[in-house]
């Protein structure tokens, strides 16, 4: 149970899933709900979630995928991986998923190389100076390259990953650019791309993409994504990402 943290009791996915989250920080988002959505498991994967929070992409993932029983997250802050863990009893899920207490830019010391199938990541959004920082640390953290960058993401995740295996990403869409390079200066090219936008006639605001270690070249551009239609009203697609059966 947390110590000092305000946090909410809130139901995920039509109360499928069960949540303890932060009353002002890192909390399940469209974003986050949509990376779970456009993660592709087979049975037998090993899976690793980088900055897990309270542990909400991992169980999603171990909702939606009840033949994969190897799935772990890490977090930074000892207090969200408490509350991870505590999700992961409430809703049945501990033997399948575990939370651990871990900085990506040490992950060369906390996992051997090639050793998962997939790795997922909602990270930073924002570099440093993009926008003021939140006195919160926690918020801070999870909005902000306070500690940890793109490139450090990046780099882990193909620590990590074994050769073809696969990286799940969500980003803001202005940063692709940044993206693109740094994968293919790590050698692990984009492979599918999926534009999200607000509603259709403005601009994208996030990308869902996926990337391979050691992959040949060629991107599949999925159709896009709108969160809403020109009436305001939620999308049929965006609908099906909070149903569990939704992929």
């Amino acid at each position: 149970m947390m110590s000092f943290m305000e946090t909410t009791f809130d139901d995920i996915l039509y109360g499928k899933l069960k949540m303890r989250q932060p009353l002002c920080g890192p909390r399940i988002s469209v974003d986050t709900v949509l990376l779970a959505w456009f993660v592709r498991l087979r049975q037998g994967d090993r899976v690793m979630e980088l900055g897990t929070a309270s542990g909400g992409i991992s169980l999603i993932l171990a909702k939606r995928w009840p033949t994969v029983s190897f799935i772990t997250g890490i977090d930074i802050q000892e207090e969200l991986v408490k509350m991870a863990r505590e999700n992961a009893e409430i809703n049945g899920l501990a033997d399948r998923v575990t939370f651990e207490v871990g900085d990506i830019r040490n992950i060369t010391s906390l996992y051997p190389p090639q050793s998962f199938d997939v790795v997922v990541v909602n990270p930073p959004y924002n570099e440093i100076g993009e926008s003021r920082a939140s006195p919160k640390r926690d918020v801070a953290i999870s909005r902000q390259e306070v500690v940890c960058t793109l490139e450090d993401v990046v780099r882990a995740s193909y620590h990590l990953l074994k050769d073809r295996a696969r990286l799940y990403m969500v980003l803001k869409a202005g940063r692709v650019s940044e993206l693109c390079w740094l994968l293919e200066k790590t050698r692990m090219p984009l492979k599918k791309l999926k534009v999200v936008y607000p509603k259709p006639k403005v601009e994208a605001s996030i990308i869902l993409v996926e990337a391979r270690r050691n992959a040949g070249r060629g991107v599949k551009v999925e159709p896009p994504l709108y969160i809403c239609d020109e009436s305001g009203n939620y999308t049929p697609e965006l609908m099906s990402a909070y149903e569990i059966g939704g992929k």
